[in-house]
């Protein structure tokens, strides 16, 4: 997990895994029209992302096409978010029941 809040830390990634939640399977050459950096630095961008599982590859003839791969976001959020929200959405739900209980 150390890898994939690592990844996500930085702007430029998350704005990268933007795209690819946009439409998936983007080239380099796609990916880096949308930032102002070199193709270098684009490629050592995509090369954390890669290693936190957060982007797989596949080729395509000559073509490299990157997809999202939002199981380690998820993973994260059941872990992180999800616990700490089920008070709140139970809470919620009770208040709701109470609320529409006919008068007595």
């Amino acid at each position: 997990m150390d890898e994939v809040f690592k990844a996500l830390a930085d702007p430029t990634r998350r704005f990268l895994l933007d795209l690819l939640f946009a439409r998936d399977g983007r080239t380099l050459t796609e990916l880096e029209s949308g930032l102002e950096m070199s193709r270098f630095g684009v490629m050592k961008h995509l090369r954390v992302l890669e290693d936190a599982g957060l982007v797989v590859t596949r080729r395509s003839g000559r073509e490299k096409l990157h997809f999202l791969n939002p199981v380690p976001i998820r993973l994260i959020h059941d872990r992180w978010i999800d616990k700490y929200t089920e008070r709140q959405a139970s809470a919620l739900a009770e208040l709701k029941t109470e609320l529409e209980k006919p008068d007595e």
